[in-house]
Parts: structure tokens; sequence; C-alpha cells
């Protein structure tokens, strides 16, 4: 019995993600059982990296939504995947200076008032696109999909939900918001009669996801570096959490650089295959401190059973199906959201925005940001969260030191 319980929660650990997990490639036109069989490969690679001693879910990154949309529309998905390769290098790189330097000089280059504008920014940057797709429309408002008033019913049925279970919601159902909201919107889009499923029809139960081979754009992987600043930072912020929750030190052992590691390399092989760039996962974090369960086999049968629906190729279609109100009302917690942490990391850190030197990265990033600011140079061109990331690790570095800087650093 004890043999066939592991399988049975590594399954249920998969739901609890699933939500999160299938969003992030609908809402980037990535294919969700690429994204399904990546998550499972990204977390054994993961394991085998920090020797399976973390438990811990890695899956599709929201921090990257923003950078995968303009990369798909500007250089296309192939050339996009290159760009998350290199983010993932990063990582690696991060993981190898960690090693050798410790962990004080992640505080040096990303500190709160570098970090949490970036957050803001990826966060904001999407507010458009949630809202245009919560009133039926195409994330750039140029198609009206369903309905306004039919739309509008159907995203704010969804969004109400997941905040209600995020709030109200006891036990394991309080660690999926995302996916009650999902199932909410799409039954009121069944009832509206708004679903085809013509394409679930024409699938077939057993299929290989369509995988997508990168290919090395420059400007693409230019554009995409910058981008892991901040999932970088979460990461160290999700390793901590899961710490606390087991009683154990994970930053030292199996250690920070392995896990940054284990991180990159998910990420990498990910991209390899066409999928999203893969994060640690709270929800699943969450769902581990609720069963107080927090042996890492349970993870390695997350993983396996994520990798076995890839290939079911009605399950793939039926993700297609769910309308665009669905996602928006969703959306629009979820960008708020991250925007949120952006603000908690500036306020949790206590950064003195009455300090000059602070008011100008933090200023200076967000209206960059948010006002769409790009810096060309013949062909090339930076804009958005790399623009952001970039602008804001230089100005930090550059501006001289406040004492209040000096003083957290030397806390650090």
């Amino acid at each position: 019995m004890r043999r066939l319980a592991i399988p049975l929660q590594g399954a249920q650990m998969l739901f609890v993600a699933f939500g999160a997990l299938v969003l992030m490639p609908l809402l980037t036109g990535l294919d969700t059982s690429v994204a399904l069989f990546t998550a499972g490969i990204g977390t054994l690679l993961f394991q085998l990296v920090t020797k399976r001693q973390v438990p811990i879910f890695l899956a599709s990154s929201f921090a990257f939504i923003a950078p995968i949309l303009y990369g798909v529309q500007t250089w296309g998905i192939p050339s996009t995947m290159g760009g998350i390769m290199a983010a993932g290098v990063v990582y690696v790189i991060l993981g190898a200076l960690v090693k050798v330097r410790g962990t004080d000089f992640i505080h040096r280059l990303l500190p709160p008032v570098v970090v949490g504008p970036v957050i803001i920014i990826i966060g904001l940057g999407l507010a458009p696109v949630a809202v245009n797709m919560a009133l039926g429309k195409s994330g750039d408002g140029s198609l009206t999909l369903v309905s306004t008033n039919t739309a509008l019913i159907i995203s704010l049925a969804s969004l109400c939900t997941t905040i209600a279970v995020a709030i109200f919601a006891k036990g394991m159902l309080k660690v999926m918001p995302i996916l009650a909201g999902i199932v909410v919107g799409y039954g009121l889009s069944l009832a509206f009669g708004i679903v085809d499923f013509a394409v679930v029809a024409a699938a077939s139960w057993i299929a290989v996801p369509k995988f997508v081979a990168p290919e090395f754009n420059w400007h693409a992987i230019a554009f995409m570096i910058p981008v892991a600043i901040a999932p970088a930072v979460e990461h160290i912020g999700d390793i901590l959490a899961i710490s606390n929750v087991t009683g154990k030190d994970f930053m030292k052992k199996p250690g920070l650089h392995r896990t940054l590691t284990g991180d990159g390399i998910a990420t990498i092989a990910a991209a390899a295959f066409g999928g999203p760039p893969n994060t640690t996962y709270s929800e699943v974090t969450g769902a581990v401190t609720l069963t107080r369960n927090f042996d890492p086999r349970i993870m390695t049968w997350t993983a396996i059973t994520a990798i076995t629906l890839a290939f079911v190729g009605k399950l793939g279609a039926l993700m297609q199906t769910i309308p665009v109100p669905v996602m928006g009302g969703i959306m629009c917690l979820l960008f708020g959201s991250i925007a949120a942490v952006g603000l908690n990391t500036l306020i949790r850190n206590h950064v003195d925005l009455s300090e000059p030197r602070n008011l100008s990265i933090v200023g200076v990033t967000l209206v960059f940001g948010i006002g769409g600011m790009a810096f060309g140079i013949g062909s090339f061109s930076l804009t958005g969260i790399s623009l952001c990331g970039i602008v804001a690790i230089t100005m930090n570095l550059l501006l001289p030191a406040t004492k209040h800087h000096k003083q957290d650093l030397a806390s650090h």
C-alpha cells in the first residue's frame, strides 16, 4: 500500500500545479503538452543535480510570459527558445559564482532596490493583455473573440472564484485557486456555448507533443538574458521557503549553488524541446506544507505523471479549447499579484524611497518599463523587462552608495 501511496501523492501534486503549469503556455502560444513534458524532465534533472534532496517541483515560469510573447512575435518560437536556453545558462553561471564566492555577491548585484521594480514591471507590463482578454479580445486588442457582455460574465466569475478559493478555501483546495478559476470559467463557457470541441474530436488519444528545436539568434539571446534576474531571486526565496517548511537548510545542503544550477539545467532542457522555462513552484511548496510529507520521491512521481500526460493527445487538445475570457479573468489577479510581490520586496527590505539614489533607480525603471522605452543600435533593440533589468543593475552599480545602502550591504 505504501508503494502505491507515493505515486498517488505525486499525481496529486501535479493536480495542484496543473492550472498554473498549462496557463503559461496557453498565454504565450506554446504547446501545453510540451510544457507538461518539460516540467517533468526539468524536475527530474533538478533532482539529479541536487541528489534528490529537495521536495520541490519545477514548471512554467510566469516571469517569462511578457518576454516570450514579445520574442515569439518578433523572432518566432525557435529563436525565443534559444534565448531561454541562454537565460538558463545565466542560472548555471550564478550557481558557479555562488559556489566560489558565496551568496553575498547576489545581494550586492541584485539588492531589493533593483529586484523590486523589475518584478513590478513583469506584472504591470502585462496589464493591458489581461484586460483585453478579460473583455473577450485577443491579447493586443485587435480582434474580438467573444462578445464583451458574455466575456465579462465569464472573466469576472473566473477572477472571483480564484480570489475566493485563495482566501476562503481550506486544505488542498486552498493551493489550487488558478485551477478552480479555470474550472468555473470553463463551466460557464460551456453554458454560453462558446467552447469549440472540434480540435478535441480531431486529436488522437496518444500523440507525441509538438516539440520545437531552438535556433540561436543573438538579438533574442541578448533580449532574454536579463530576464533571468527576477526568477533567480524568486528561486532563492522558494528554497528558503521549502527549507523553513521542512526544517532542513537546503541553502547549505545540497547548497544554493546546486539548486540554482539544477534550475538552470531544467530551463535549458525545457527550451531544447520548445517548452517554457522552468521555475520552482510555490503552489507545490504550499501543498507540501499542508500534507507535511517531505519525501522528494513524491516529486519524482509528479514528474513521471507529467511526462505521461504529455503524450495524451486529447488532453493537450482540450487545453486549447479554454476560451480567452477564462484566462483573462485569472490574469487580472495573477499579474497584479506579481506586481504586488515586487512592491512587497521594497517594503519588506525597508527600501527608503526618500533617498534620491533609491528613488532614481525605482522611478526610472518603472517609467522605462511601463512606458515602453526602447534603446537600439542598428538592428538591435532592448525594451521591456530586459532593458529595465540592465538599467536598474547599471544604476545601482554606478550611483554612489548612501549610508543606508552601505549598512544594508554590511548586514549581508
